[in-house]
Protein backbone atom coordinates (compact mmCIF):
# COMPACT_ATOMS: atom_id res chain seq x y z
CA UNK A 1 0.00 0.00 0.00
CA UNK A 2 2.87 2.65 1.21
CA UNK A 3 4.28 1.29 -2.16
CA UNK A 4 1.11 2.22 -4.38
CA UNK A 5 0.48 5.56 -2.99
CA UNK A 6 4.30 6.86 -2.40
CA UNK A 7 4.55 7.11 1.06
CA UNK A 8 8.00 7.01 2.63
CA UNK A 9 7.44 6.78 5.98
CA UNK A 10 4.66 5.27 7.83
CA UNK A 11 2.83 4.95 11.35
CA UNK A 12 1.62 1.72 12.38
CA UNK A 13 -1.47 1.52 15.22
CA UNK A 14 -1.85 -1.29 17.50
CA UNK A 15 -5.96 -2.60 16.06
CA UNK A 16 -8.48 -3.54 18.01
CA UNK A 17 -7.99 -7.60 16.67
CA UNK A 18 -4.30 -8.13 17.83
CA UNK A 19 -5.42 -7.24 21.60
CA UNK A 20 -2.27 -5.99 23.98
CA UNK A 21 -0.10 -8.33 21.92
CA UNK A 22 2.49 -6.13 19.79
CA UNK A 23 4.42 -8.89 18.63
CA UNK A 24 3.27 -8.29 15.30
CA UNK A 25 3.65 -4.52 15.05
CA UNK A 26 7.27 -4.76 16.38
CA UNK A 27 8.25 -7.00 13.62
CA UNK A 28 6.92 -4.66 10.88
CA UNK A 29 8.46 -2.08 12.93
CA UNK A 30 12.06 -3.54 12.61
CA UNK A 31 11.50 -5.04 9.41
CA UNK A 32 10.60 -1.05 8.16
CA UNK A 33 14.63 -0.56 9.18
CA UNK A 34 13.81 3.21 10.41
CA UNK A 35 11.00 4.24 8.16
CA UNK A 36 7.86 3.55 10.51
CA UNK A 37 6.87 4.33 13.94
CA UNK A 38 4.33 2.22 16.04
CA UNK A 39 1.50 2.89 18.57
CA UNK A 40 1.13 -0.20 20.69
CA UNK A 41 -1.59 -1.39 23.22
CA UNK A 42 -0.18 -2.07 26.84
CA UNK A 43 -1.04 -2.41 30.12
CA UNK A 44 0.25 -0.92 33.38
CA UNK A 45 2.43 -4.45 34.19
CA UNK A 46 4.55 -4.39 31.35
CA UNK A 47 8.02 -4.09 32.81
CA UNK A 48 9.98 -1.01 31.25
CA UNK A 49 12.70 -3.30 30.05
CA UNK A 50 9.79 -4.02 27.52
CA UNK A 51 9.15 -0.53 26.63
CA UNK A 52 12.53 0.19 25.99
CA UNK A 53 12.63 -2.66 23.43
CA UNK A 54 9.57 -1.40 22.15
CA UNK A 55 10.90 2.49 21.81
CA UNK A 56 13.81 0.96 19.88
CA UNK A 57 11.90 -0.72 17.47
CA UNK A 58 9.91 2.32 17.00
CA UNK A 59 7.36 2.55 19.17
CA UNK A 60 6.45 6.74 19.88
CA UNK A 61 3.02 6.16 21.68
CA UNK A 62 0.53 3.88 23.76
CA UNK A 63 -3.30 3.51 22.74
CA UNK A 64 -6.36 3.53 24.64
CA UNK A 65 -9.63 2.72 23.54
CA UNK A 66 -12.75 3.99 25.84
CA UNK A 67 -15.45 3.21 22.96
CA UNK A 68 -17.13 0.05 23.34
CA UNK A 69 -17.52 -2.79 21.00
CA UNK A 70 -20.39 -2.63 19.29
CA UNK A 71 -21.12 -6.02 18.90
CA UNK A 72 -21.12 -7.06 22.99
CA UNK A 73 -21.65 -3.29 24.36
CA UNK A 74 -18.28 -4.17 26.06
CA UNK A 75 -14.64 -3.36 25.73
CA UNK A 76 -12.77 -4.61 22.84
CA UNK A 77 -10.94 -7.60 24.22
CA UNK A 78 -7.56 -7.25 24.94
CA UNK A 79 -7.93 -2.97 24.86
CA UNK A 80 -6.81 -0.79 27.38
CA UNK A 81 -8.82 1.99 28.45
CA UNK A 82 -7.85 5.54 29.60
CA UNK A 83 -8.22 4.62 33.15
CA UNK A 84 -4.85 3.01 33.05
CA UNK A 85 -3.05 6.17 31.60
CA UNK A 86 -2.39 7.97 34.81
CA UNK A 87 -0.13 5.07 36.02
CA UNK A 88 1.59 4.56 32.65
CA UNK A 89 2.22 8.64 31.93
CA UNK A 90 5.29 8.66 34.35
CA UNK A 91 6.89 6.10 31.69
CA UNK A 92 5.63 7.25 28.62
CA UNK A 93 6.78 11.08 29.70
CA UNK A 94 10.03 9.44 30.16
CA UNK A 95 10.03 8.00 26.66
CA UNK A 96 8.91 10.47 24.97
CA UNK A 97 5.73 8.99 23.81
CA UNK A 98 2.61 10.23 23.42
CA UNK A 99 -0.95 8.76 24.63
CA UNK A 100 -3.35 7.99 21.46
CA UNK A 101 -7.46 7.96 22.50
CA UNK A 102 -10.32 6.63 20.69
CA UNK A 103 -13.28 7.77 22.94
CA UNK A 104 -16.46 9.35 21.94
CA UNK A 105 -16.26 12.72 21.33
CA UNK A 106 -18.28 13.95 24.24
CA UNK A 107 -15.75 12.39 26.54
CA UNK A 108 -12.84 14.41 25.17
CA UNK A 109 -12.68 17.42 27.11
CA UNK A 110 -12.60 15.70 30.42
CA UNK A 111 -10.37 13.20 29.30
CA UNK A 112 -7.93 16.17 28.39
CA UNK A 113 -9.13 18.03 32.10
CA UNK A 114 -8.34 14.44 33.81
CA UNK A 115 -4.72 13.70 31.92
CA UNK A 116 -3.61 17.23 30.59
CA UNK A 117 -1.32 17.59 33.53
CA UNK A 118 0.24 14.08 32.89
CA UNK A 119 2.67 16.37 30.04
CA UNK A 120 1.99 13.46 27.67
CA UNK A 121 0.91 14.63 24.24
CA UNK A 122 -2.97 13.48 23.43
CA UNK A 123 -3.67 12.30 19.91
CA UNK A 124 -7.37 11.69 19.46
CA UNK A 125 -8.18 9.52 16.41
CA UNK A 126 -11.26 9.11 13.86
CA UNK A 127 -11.57 12.92 13.82
CA UNK A 128 -12.49 12.63 17.83
CA UNK A 129 -15.19 10.54 16.65
CA UNK A 130 -17.36 13.06 15.61
CA UNK A 131 -20.96 12.50 15.20
CA UNK A 132 -21.54 14.25 11.86
CA UNK A 133 -25.60 13.66 12.70
CA UNK A 134 -24.92 16.40 15.76
CA UNK A 135 -23.58 18.90 13.67
CA UNK A 136 -20.74 21.22 13.16
CA UNK A 137 -22.36 23.02 16.37
CA UNK A 138 -22.36 20.65 18.67
CA UNK A 139 -20.80 21.42 22.36
CA UNK A 140 -18.74 18.61 21.92
CA UNK A 141 -17.22 19.77 19.06
CA UNK A 142 -17.06 23.09 19.97
CA UNK A 143 -14.73 21.80 22.53
CA UNK A 144 -13.19 20.34 20.23
CA UNK A 145 -11.88 22.97 18.40
CA UNK A 146 -11.35 24.87 21.68
CA UNK A 147 -8.42 22.22 22.90
CA UNK A 148 -7.01 22.21 19.15
CA UNK A 149 -6.54 25.86 18.50
CA UNK A 150 -5.05 26.19 22.27
CA UNK A 151 -2.57 23.46 20.99
CA UNK A 152 -3.54 21.34 23.65
CA UNK A 153 -4.73 18.07 22.11
CA UNK A 154 -3.90 16.27 18.44
CA UNK A 155 -6.44 15.03 15.79
CA UNK A 156 -5.91 12.39 13.12
CA UNK A 157 -8.25 13.00 10.45
CA UNK A 158 -9.01 9.57 9.22
CA UNK A 159 -12.34 9.94 7.62
CA UNK A 160 -13.86 5.96 7.48
CA UNK A 161 -15.35 5.61 10.77
CA UNK A 162 -17.38 8.92 11.05
CA UNK A 163 -18.77 9.50 7.44
CA UNK A 164 -21.91 7.69 6.44
CA UNK A 165 -21.59 8.66 3.05
CA UNK A 166 -19.16 6.69 1.22
CA UNK A 167 -16.82 7.17 -0.95
CA UNK A 168 -16.20 10.83 -0.70
CA UNK A 169 -17.32 11.46 2.85
CA UNK A 170 -18.97 15.14 1.86
CA UNK A 171 -20.77 14.44 5.84
CA UNK A 172 -18.03 14.98 7.45
CA UNK A 173 -16.14 17.69 5.61
CA UNK A 174 -17.70 20.95 7.85
CA UNK A 175 -15.92 19.33 10.53
CA UNK A 176 -12.73 18.76 8.79
CA UNK A 177 -12.98 22.42 7.59
CA UNK A 178 -13.28 23.52 10.34
CA UNK A 179 -10.39 21.44 12.32
CA UNK A 180 -8.09 22.70 9.78
CA UNK A 181 -9.32 26.68 9.92
CA UNK A 182 -8.67 25.68 13.95
CA UNK A 183 -5.25 24.82 13.68
CA UNK A 184 -3.63 22.66 10.92
CA UNK A 185 -0.52 22.48 13.36
CA UNK A 186 -2.09 19.91 15.48
CA UNK A 187 -3.50 17.83 12.82
CA UNK A 188 -2.40 14.92 11.16
CA UNK A 189 -3.41 13.07 8.53
CA UNK A 190 -4.30 9.32 8.70
CA UNK A 191 -5.80 6.61 6.49
CA UNK A 192 -7.28 3.62 9.00
CA UNK A 193 -5.64 0.99 6.81
CA UNK A 194 -6.55 -1.81 6.90
CA UNK A 195 -9.64 -0.84 7.82
CA UNK A 196 -10.57 -3.68 10.11
CA UNK A 197 -14.31 -4.16 10.31
CA UNK A 198 -15.56 -1.97 7.67
CA UNK A 199 -16.04 -4.91 5.04
CA UNK A 200 -17.73 -3.44 1.77
CA UNK A 201 -17.04 0.29 3.47
CA UNK A 202 -13.52 -0.17 3.23
CA UNK A 203 -11.97 2.38 0.96
CA UNK A 204 -9.40 2.88 -1.30
CA UNK A 205 -6.24 4.49 -0.13
CA UNK A 206 -4.96 6.56 -3.08
CA UNK A 207 -8.95 8.14 -2.91
CA UNK A 208 -8.60 9.25 0.58
CA UNK A 209 -5.08 11.11 0.08
CA UNK A 210 -7.35 12.43 -3.46
CA UNK A 211 -10.15 13.32 -1.03
CA UNK A 212 -7.89 14.75 1.66
CA UNK A 213 -6.05 16.94 -1.42
CA UNK A 214 -9.23 18.73 -2.46
CA UNK A 215 -10.19 19.71 0.92
CA UNK A 216 -7.15 21.38 1.75
CA UNK A 217 -5.72 22.75 -1.41
CA UNK A 218 -3.09 24.88 0.23
CA UNK A 219 0.26 23.25 -0.53
CA UNK A 220 2.31 24.37 2.63
CA UNK A 221 -0.87 23.08 4.82
CA UNK A 222 -0.86 19.53 3.08
CA UNK A 223 2.96 19.59 3.79
CA UNK A 224 2.64 20.10 7.67
CA UNK A 225 -0.46 17.88 7.97
CA UNK A 226 1.53 14.98 5.50
CA UNK A 227 4.95 15.52 7.18
CA UNK A 228 6.12 18.05 9.68
CA UNK A 229 3.62 17.37 12.20
CA UNK A 230 4.84 13.71 12.34
CA UNK A 231 7.86 14.42 12.19
CA UNK A 232 7.36 16.42 14.98
CA UNK A 233 4.93 14.15 16.91
CA UNK A 234 6.76 10.60 16.19
CA UNK A 235 10.17 12.08 16.08
CA UNK A 236 11.04 11.34 12.16
CA UNK A 237 14.17 12.58 10.71
CA UNK A 238 12.67 15.18 8.33
CA UNK A 239 15.80 16.24 6.95
CA UNK A 240 16.72 12.91 5.82
CA UNK A 241 13.97 12.24 3.90
CA UNK A 242 14.50 15.32 1.89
Amino acid sequence: MLRQVGAARSVLVQPAPYGSDPSALIDALRCAHGSARGVAVASGDVSDATFQGWHEAGVRGLRFTDVLDRGTGRPFAGSVSTRELSQLAPRMKALGWHAQVWAPCADVASIVRTFGDADVPLVFEHMASVVVEHGVANAAFQDVLALVRDERIWIKLDLCRVSKEIPNYDDARPFHDALVAANPSRLLWASDWPFVRLGDAAPDVGHLIDVFCEWVPDVAIQRRIFTANPAELYGFDEEALR
